[in-house]
């Protein structure tokens, strides 16, 4: 298989989008548009007329390019409508042009040595009661805790009132990913591949929200929050069982995109999320590259 790297101004952007539309393993995290806004100077490997592509995440430190997984971004690696074994895997990593990476694929590219990550998603082509007793005795009391509380869903959250509570209530993220995440939501929502939702009380006020990233047959759990008293009123339990129930019986999953938070884990599971694995590949991250001491 020949394989060629291609800068980022030389990316036949319109052939991309064709290829990962059709890929059997197709995720919007590899659609340029997505690309474009996470890591800005990306590039790829691609091999035919592009019949496989990979992403290149590239970064650049001291004069030294290297490739880094960007935020809000769970799996990329190669996407193909062809069939992705595991000699069209090594052969895409044995072409990665850099000698510093550290990158996720995902689920559909198995690679023997890496390192594998839990992602957890509900099928959700079943009627609600049966998905329903999937739920662990905990989730359903705080589900039954949340329904007393008034709570209702507002399913067309305001992108700037997001914003505005998410940033006040997640205080982590530095200012260039705060950017990002700014530019992501507008752009996706413009596109129709981003969608908000929140709870509100009675009083109208968003105690939770959460935005959910659109793709293929995915809904996926991109950036959620609760406030104080949303956590009170387990209106993220809330929350997340009408958006079970309001897409049931539907072709569609449900996606979490995992976490190795326990709680957090615990939080999904709870709702009877199913494992599926993706991984991880690393090559030569000294300590200058990655920002650690």
């Amino acid at each position: 298989m020949q394989i060629r790297h291609l800068r980022h101004n030389e990316i036949n952007y319109s052939l991309w989008d064709k290829c990962i539309t059709n890929a059997k393993n197709s995720l919007v995290y590899a659609s340029t548009w997505y690309l474009d806004v996470v890591s800005p100077d990306w590039e790829a490997l691609v091999a035919g007329n592009y019949e496989y592509i990979m992403p290149l995440p590239v970064k650049s430190k001291f004069g030294i390019k290297f490739i880094v997984q960007p935020v809000l971004t769970q799996q990329l690696g190669i996407f193909s409508e062809e069939p992705i074994d595991s000699d069209v895997v090594d052969s895409f990593i044995r072409a990665i042009p850099y000698w510093s990476y550290e990158m996720n694929l995902n689920e559909g590219n198995y690679a023997e040595k890496a390192e594998k990550r839990p992602n957890l998603l509900i099928d959700l082509n079943y009627p609600y009661d049966y998905l329903k007793s999937n739920f662990t005795v905990n989730t359903k009391r705080n589900i039954a805790k949340s329904e007393h509380k008034q709570l209702n869903i507002d399913w067309q959250l305001n992108v700037d009132e997001f914003l505005l509570l998410f940033f006040q209530n997640e205080r982590d993220f530095p200012i260039t990913n705060k950017e990002i995440i700014k530019k992501l939501i507008y752009t996706g929502v413009e596109n129709n591949s981003i969608s908000i939702c929140g709870v509100r009380t009675h009083e109208l006020k968003i105690v939770s929200a959460l935005c959910m990233l659109h793709s293929g047959n995915r809904l996926i759990y991109l950036l959620p929050f609760s406030t104080r008293k949303g956590k009170e009123y387990s209106a993220m339990f809330f929350l997340v069982n009408e958006l079970i129930k309001r897409n049931a019986g539907t072709e569609q999953f449900l996606d979490f995109e995992g976490s190795k938070i326990e709680g957090v884990y615990r939080f999904y599971m709870g709702f009877g999320a199913g494992l599926r694995s993706y991984y991880t590949i690393k090559h030569f991250r000294p300590n200058f590259l990655t920002g650690k001491l």
